[in-house]
């Protein structure tokens, strides 16, 4: 699949040719981390609610301040769900000759276009699921208490087989 070449006008290196283009799946996944931060999220919301429906009772309108708590708690409780499905409707996959793209077009954080540059010592990691990955980098990520590492890749890919292939006959041309 190739993309009309105006389209890579100025961001594609001369010769560069578009190999693949995609989208990750944005099907909603739940894992064991979103389950402990619904359930915290819901015991954080139904504090607040009870906290607010007290402070109701006594008349005035200082109940409103625990609005801001519950909408934590639910943001904490359904956030994890839903933040990753939305973001992954956002994104669009490149794969050239020569690099990775990922494009992202998030709020608060606008359009991004990140390259990664494929080579002979990119490491290629294939994640077998139903839609399946490709991790080929990865960066640290800053925490409070130390760092963490985030892998990059095109994530819940359908065509992550092809897409592996290809990955790998750019890597062999690049080291012949």
């Amino acid at each position: 699949m190739t993309a009309p070449q105006d389209e890579w006008e100025g961001i594609l290196d001369p010769g560069e040719q578009v190999l693949w283009q995609g989208r990750p799946d944005p099907a909603i996944t739940f894992r064991a981390a979103n389950a402990v931060a619904l359930v915290f999220g819901l015991f954080f919301a139904g504090f607040a609610l009870f906290w607010m429906v007290m402070a109701a009772q006594a008349g005035g309108l200082f109940w409103v301040f625990g609005l801001i708590h519950f909408s934590v708690g639910l943001g904490i409780a359904f956030g994890g769900i839903f933040w990753e499905p939305w973001k992954r409707r956002h994104t669009w996959y490149t794969l050239t000759d020569r690099r990775a793209f990922i494009a992202q077009d998030l709020p608060f954080r606008g359009r991004t276009l990140k390259s990664y540059p494929t080579t002979d010592r990119t490491r290629l990691e294939f994640r077998d699921s139903t839609p399946g990955s490709i991790m080929f980098d990865h960066e640290m990520r800053r925490r409070k208490n130390g760092h963490y590492r985030v892998d990059i890749g095109f994530e819940r890919i359908a065509e992550a087989g092809e897409v592996l292939r290809l990955m790998r006959q750019v890597q062999e041309r690049q080291s012949a």
